[in-house]
Order: C-alpha cells, then sequence, then structure tokens
C-alpha cells in the first residue's frame, strides 16, 4: 500500500518543496534518521560556507542511510531541516527538489544559532516509511 499525500483546499498552497501531510499505511516500518551533517565518509566537512554544497552532501549521507535499510529517498516522508540562517533557505529548496524530484516529503525550517560544528550551516533529521 502507498503512501498518501493529503492537501486540505482550506490551507494555503506549500511556498516551499514539502507537502502538507502524508498517511502512512500500518503496513510499513518506520526509520528514524539521526540529524544528518554535511561530513564526508572520511569525516570531512564538505563545502564549508557553501549552503548547497552542504545540503547536497547532507541529502546524500541520507540518501545512504535509507538505501541500507533497504529503501529510497521516496520513502521519506518528513524532515527536519536546521539552518543557521534562514536567509539561504533558496540554496536547500532548490538541492531538495534535486533529490525529491517525484515527492515532497512534510516539512520544517528552523533557524538555530549554532551546531556541534561552528563549520555546519545545515543539519537535517527524517524519517522514512518503508
Amino acid at each position: 500500500m502507498a503512501n498518501t499525500v493529503v492537501t486540505s483546499d482550506d490551507l494555503m498552497k506549500p511556498n516551499g518543496p514539502f507537502s502538507q501531510a502524508i498517511l502512512v499505511p500500518p503496513s510499513k516500518s518506520l526509520l528514524f534518521i539521526s540529524g544528518m551533517t554535511p561530513r564526508n565518509k572520511e569525516g570531512e566537512v564538505v563545502g564549508i560556507g557553501n549552503m548547497e554544497a552542504q545540503t547536497r552532501q547532507v541529502m546524500t549521507n541520507m540518501a545512504s542511510v535509507v538505501k541500507e535499510a533497504g529503501g529510497t529517498l521516496a520513502d521519506i516522508v518528513r524532515i527536519d531541516v536546521y539552518v543557521t540562517d534562514v536567509d539561504n533557505a533558496g540554496p536547500v529548496h532548490a538541492v531538495r527538489r534535486e533529490f525529491f524530484k517525484d515527492h515532497s516529503p512534510t516539512s520544517t525550517l528552523v533557524e538555530v544559532s549554532g551546531f556541534f560544528s561552528p563549520e555546519y550551516l545545515i543539519e537535517i533529521t527524517a524519517v522514512a516509511a518503508l
């Protein structure tokens, strides 16, 4: 059974790459993904000072975790995006559209004062329904 995007005509259309809600059937397992950061496999921070590069690394890391669990990015139903500057949302949304081509998970974007590593500009947590 497939996930179902739920959209209410009583709400404005989303102004970014996200769905209002997604209904997951009870037959699926949920995968809770910890905050993905812009570190590569070697532990190096990718794209220092570059939101687009860091977002791309975060999304690549997320795709790797979902793949390891037997899914794809199409199985992601929820993401929480944390950034140090919401004025950088444009590059974040552009990269998200590259990775989430055929669907848009539910999403929240929050500005934070900082991360564990001061070089991070972004961190994303997620939930996948497999």
